[in-house]
């Protein structure tokens, strides 16, 4: 008598999980499939049956979405990062359990999304942060935040190596504070020279900008 071969809708709704997962699992070997002369994939019940009866264990990965942007007027540009890293968890076959997105400069330390990240990472909620570049997550710092993260076994995923092209105003605003704070410090707020060093420092930018 020949096996039972399920469709893949039935065969994900028996395990739990996305199509893409059973798509990654088919193409890791992590599950048999038998593929019909029209070219599609089907799933033998032993299989399901198997998987499901703990002799193979597979663990979705768990993802939380994190997105940020400087200004209210990048909106748009936050949108857009959610969209990318949700197709790409999609692609990747990560259950998403959490979109996190803040609307603050990369300086800032006390970022609702951010802190709330803290707080499910130490709840053990997440396997994977995913972003779509370092700077998204914190302006300085990337590597200590990673440590703090894999101590809790959970692992940032970068989509973009290199930062866009329009980061570079970002960058600015961000260094400009710096100084600010720096020059508040040494001189006072209403100094002169706090002043000066400032109007200074922004020259050097634009300069930079020129011939750079």
């Amino acid at each position: 008598m020949a096996e039972r071969l399920l469709p893949p809708r039935e065969a994900c709704r028996r395990l739990g999980i996305h199509f893409v997962t059973l798509k990654r699992w088919i193409y890791s070997g992590k599950i048999r499939a038998v593929k019909t002369p029209t070219g599609r994939w089907m799933i033998p019940e032993s299989e399901v049956e198997r998987i499901i009866g703990g002799k193979v264990t597979i663990k979705e990965t768990r993802a939380i979405i994190y997105a940020r942007v400087s200004s209210s007027d990048q909106k748009d540009d936050l949108e857009r990062q959610i969209e990318n890293l949700l197709n790409y968890c999609s692609a990747k076959g990560y259950k998403v359990v959490e979109v996190l997105r803040d609307i603050a400069s990369g300086l800032k330390t006390d970022r609702r999304g951010l802190l709330k990240l803290f707080k499910l990472i130490s709840e053990k909620k997440t396997d994977i942060v995913v972003i779509t570049h370092k700077d998204r997550l914190t302006r300085f710092g990337f590597e200590y935040l990673e440590f703090f993260f894999n101590k809790f076994g959970v692992k940032i995923e970068v989509i973009h190596g290199d930062e866009p092209k329009d980061a570079y105003q970002e960058l600015v605003k961000d260094l400009i504070a710096i100084v600010t704070s720096f020059a508040n410090r040494l001189y006072g707020i209403r100094s002169h020279r706090k002043k000066r060093l400032i109007e200074g420092f922004k020259k050097l930018l634009e300069e930079v900008e020129e011939y750079g």
